[in-house]
């Protein structure tokens, strides 16, 4: 099984937050798109760009903050953090 964890943060306070799940046999890059357009879908979001700081990041530690440079319309918050907290 494979899930992750989003989490939206505002002056260090966690406002939101969901895991999502995904047993399907995609490749870990689909099920992490797929992850995240659900997880921008549950919280009304726009879709971030990913950024080449931030794929780095997210290679190196399965974890990424999406700031206000990775979104088109202005945020109400101070990140969009995504997490793998378990893969298959």
């Amino acid at each position: 099984m494979f899930r992750l964890w989003g989490k939206i943060f505002k002056d260090n306070h966690l406002l939101k937050d969901t895991v999502i799940c995904n047993e399907s046999a995609d490749t870990r890059t689909h099920k992490v798109f797929h992850a995240l357009d659900e997880i921008c879908y549950q919280f009304d979001l726009g879709k971030p760009i990913w950024l080449d700081a931030t794929i780095a990041e997210f290679k190196r530690h399965a974890k990424v903050r999406f700031s206000q440079d990775n979104f088109m319309e202005p945020i109400d918050f101070d990140y969009l953090e995504i997490h793998v907290i378990e893969e298959d």
